[in-house]
């Protein structure tokens, strides 16, 4: 029978925000330009796969800011959720275990299998 731990409800919500951090990010920095700085398009096919790219506007002022804010906020959280006095109480060898476990207790039975 697998493990099951009592998460504290501190450490649940951290690593729920830091989910919906990341997802956030991720979806931000699809949108944006390649490039932070603008430059101008690109191909290259000398390598082993060829590589275009479009020229590039750059990322505006609030763009940057938005990227940083959500970059800061995400290692806040890394490091609250990594950091957390509960994995003290976990023994060692279960601590993997654990790890795995939260990052996966928003999920519903189902998306599981």
């Amino acid at each position: 029978m697998a493990a099951t731990y009592d998460f504290p409800s501190d450490l649940l919500a951290g690593q729920e925000e830091l989910h919906q951090v990341r997802a956030e990010l991720s979806a931000l920095l699809k949108r944006l330009p390649w490039s932070v700085e603008p430059l101008d398009g690109f191909s290259d096919d000398n390598g082993w796969r060829k590589v275009e790219r479009p020229a590039s506007p750059g990322w505006t002022t609030d763009e940057q800011a938005e990227v940083e804010k959500l970059r800061q906020r995400e290692h806040e959280l890394a490091v609250f959720v990594s950091c957390h006095r509960f994995w003290a109480e976990v023994a060692a060898g279960d601590r993997v275990d654990a790890r795995m476990k939260l990052k996966h207790a928003h999920e519903t039975p189902e998306e599981t299998d």
